[in-house]
Order: structure tokens, then sequence, then C-alpha cells
């Protein structure tokens, strides 16, 4: 199995920055894409942004210029940099990989998910 954990979450004022980390642990064999998404009160789950073993990245249009999706793979942690916050980015952040374990094929695994408020 493969554990997923964020941390960086919180309160932050509009125009302001916060810098999730979400570390996979476990039997892992192999890491593939990496990636967050959030989900606002009242809304469905979407993806925000996401990068592969190689480093190619994505992003969702809403965060584009804004938002940074980084990784260390020797330390299988995946980072999301957020600047210039806006009060409709609060939501709860969700880390997702793809993951293949010593007795498995590629599964994909969630983090138990964390909090971002931005305040106006």
């Amino acid at each position: 199995q493969v554990q997923l954990v964020e941390s960086g979450g919180g309160v932050v004022q509009a125009g302001g920055s916060l810098r999730l980390s979400c570390a996979a642990s476990g039997s892992i064999f192999v890491i593939g894409t990496m990636g967050w998404y959030r989900q606002a009160p009242g809304k469905q789950r979407e993806w925000g942004a996401s990068i592969t073993g190689g480093g190619s990245t994505n992003y969702v249009d809403s965060v584009k210029g804004r938002f940074t999706i980084s990784r260390d793979n020797a330390k299988n942690t995946v980072y999301l940099q957020m600047n210039v916050l806006k009060p409709e980015d609060t939501a709860v952040y969700y880390c997702n990989t793809d993951a293949r374990t010593v007795v498995a094929g590629f599964s994909s695994y969630w983090g138990q998910g964390i909090q971002v408020t931005v305040s106006s």
C-alpha cells in the first residue's frame, strides 16, 4: 500500500502564498504522475495540476501563472507553490499519485485532504 500525507495548508489573505507538500510512503516500487486536486464547498472535486516522473507539468487554466507544481523524486514528495491566492482558491486540496508497489501493479492513491482558506 501507499500512503500520502499532505501538509502546509491553512488560512491566508487574498494575494498571499502557501506551499503544500505531499509525501508518499509505503511499499513503493515506482511512482508515476503526481498531482493536486481540489474540492470547493458544494462543488465536485477538480483536477488542478500534475507532474510526470520526468518533470512535465500541466495546470488547469484557473491556476496557470499563479501555481507551480514540483517534485522531489528522492523523497517521493510533490509540492504545490500557490501564489497570488484568491478567495475562489478556497478548497480542500488532495494529493494524488499513480504508483506501483512491490507486490501489485499501478494504482491510484489519494491523500486525506488539507484545507486551504483564502480570506478576502
